[in-house]
């Protein structure tokens, strides 16, 4: 089976594959360009147990009523919901064996997100390195950006964390 093996998934038995979480250290290299997919739609849930869970009551947030009566003529969807999807849509392809998150920066707000806005994630690798304190784990910076239906952008921001610079070598030891 080895030989038609899909791209994205590995050999773990007989007959048998696996999904890969989280690109390896050497696949992401300063430049790369990776687009997440799907996209992900806000629903009303999303909005209300993100503004529940940070404790955020700003009535542009939850008061359909108050927000109608503003010039967005609806409700705004927090930013923090907003960055939460959309770094969660990266974590699949670029982050999803990470061992640390070590910086969330120069996060911008674009343009509003409303309940129903689908959104796509794009990412591009900036740097990558070798962690000085951790011999066996790779420091990768990168940069995220969102954009809803219409093409809007939305958010930016430059994320860094760490990832094994072996990626088997983690997969194999934790049955990823």
């Amino acid at each position: 089976m080895k030989a038609g093996l899909p791209h994205g998934y590995r050999q773990v038995g007989e007959d048998r594959i696996r999904e890969n979480v989280g690109l390896s250290y050497p696949k992401l290299p300063p430049g790369l360009v990776i687009e997440h997919r799907p996209g992900r739609t806000v629903t009303e849930v999303d909005s209300l147990l993100g503004a529940a869970l940070s404790g955020n009551v700003a009535p542009i947030q939850t008061d359909a009523h108050y927000s109608s009566q503003t010039q967005w003529g609806r409700i705004l969807v927090c930013s923090g919901v907003t960055l939460n999807l959309v770094a969660g849509m990266t974590v699949r392809a670029i982050s999803g064996l990470t061992t640390a998150n070590l910086a969330v920066d120069q996060v911008r707000f674009t343009a509003p997100v409303h309940i129903g806005d689908t959104l796509y994630a794009e990412t591009q690798i900036l740097t990558r390195r070798n962690s000085e304190s951790r011999p066996d784990t790779g420091v990768i910076t990168c940069h995220t950006t969102a954009h809803n239906q219409d093409h809007t952008s939305v958010l930016a921001f430059t994320r860094t964390f760490l990832v094994p610079l072996d990626a088997d070598t983690v997969r194999d030891a934790t049955n990823y």
